[in-house]
């Protein structure tokens, strides 16, 4: 397949935006494009390659006439329109968490397990915009050695809620700079000047959903029921890129210049660690580019077959609408985004 006809589910929220960008950016082959989102967004249109593409409702019919649905809206919209798609012969590509869990659905990061893609049934997931980082990090050191436990700490911006949670930020900063009044309404307490160690529901065990995310997905992506994942999720005052502080135990003895040399030739990561000139990575350099950024590798002190580090990746690009085209290019690549099988 050397073009696709592709339909936007959520074009106009923070992902969907991205996803239209990065799309031209990248010149993937799109054919023909339909942006979707709800009624109060119809009326408005979207720029695509120059041109104003009008916003529509999604449709049963609307998705029998595209190859691809990429889906980033709430998982109810997921959970009704993706397994319709399937139905109909197109592929969702889905960026909630309504099916990673799934075993039926492969969930995917191109450069981690693209072979999952082959065994697809018209519905691909994609991990949380915290797992994926962590994944990428965790395939490639295996090389080294067996990782038997990690315990990643994640610091994460406000726009891995949405739009309306970085409107706040801004609004709740310049009021409180002015000493005005202002109002909490995304999270549970004020996010400006403030950190939050609650994403998601607290679930029996004392661990947020989000942080459970990460434990699930990270086996699942890696095929390994036996890794040790323990997650604490932080939301920060941040706009855009999510931090995590990983500690990475390994079944032998690994050396900060082993990992260096490894992560450095991997695609899709970029090694930035002189900390002693302040090289390491923050959010401000990752947002707006592709790569996840990993810096302060060192030692893990506190155990003889541990790796410490730091790493930053932009949560609506790679995080999401990235991670979904690549999936799409990765497909289309190996020829199965059609299959006999699951239609």
């Amino acid at each position: 397949m050397n073009e696709c006809k592709v339909a936007v589910i959520g074009a106009t929220g923070a992902v969907g935006q991205v996803f239209l960008k990065i799309a031209e950016e990248r010149q993937f082959p799109i054919s023909q494009i339909r942006l979707c989102a709800s009624e109060r967004s119809i009326g408005k249109t979207l720029k695509f390659n120059s041109e104003e593409i009008p916003v529509e409702l999604c449709t049963r019919e609307l998705l029998e006439e595209v190859d691809f649905a990429f889906i980033s809206a709430s998982g109810d919209i997921s959970r009704e329109f993706a397994p319709i798609a399937a139905e109909v012969g197109t592929v969702a590509i889905d960026d909630s968490s309504a099916f990673r869990m799934d075993q039926s659905v492969p969930l995917v990061v191109p450069e981690v397990n693209a072979n999952d893609l082959d065994s697809h049934q018209g519905i691909v997931a994609i991990p949380n915009c915290s797992t994926t980082p962590l994944v990428m990090v965790l395939k490639s050191l295996s090389k080294v050695s067996k990782v038997k436990r990690v315990v990643v700490d994640t610091f994460q911006s406000v726009t891995g809620t949405g739009s309306a949670a970085l409107q706040e930020l801004e609004d709740q900063s310049s009021k409180i700079l002015s000493n005005q009044n202002f109002s909490v309404n995304e999270y549970p307490h004020q996010i400006a000047f403030n950190v939050l160690p609650h994403i998601e529901p607290f679930q029996e065990n004392g661990y947020t959903r989000e942080e459970m995310k990460m434990v699930y997905e990270t086996r699942k992506i890696l095929h390994d029921e036996q890794l040790m994942v323990s997650a604490t999720c932080v939301r920060v005052p941040v706009p855009i890129s999510h931090s995590e502080s990983m500690h990475i135990e390994f079944e032998d003895r690994v050396s900060p210049e082993e990992v260096r040399q490894i992560l450095s030739t991997e695609a899709g990561i970029k090694v930035m660690d002189d900390p002693f000139s302040d090289v390491y990575p923050m959010p401000i350099q990752a947002t707006g580019i592709d790569d996840v950024l990993v810096g302060r590798i060192r030692k893990d002190v506190s155990h003889p077959n541990g790796i410490a580090m730091w790493v930053v990746c932009d949560n609506l690009r790679k995080g999401a609408a990235l991670n979904a085209i690549q999936i799409a290019e990765q497909m289309m690549k190996k020829d199965v985004v059609k299959h006999s099988n699951w239609r």
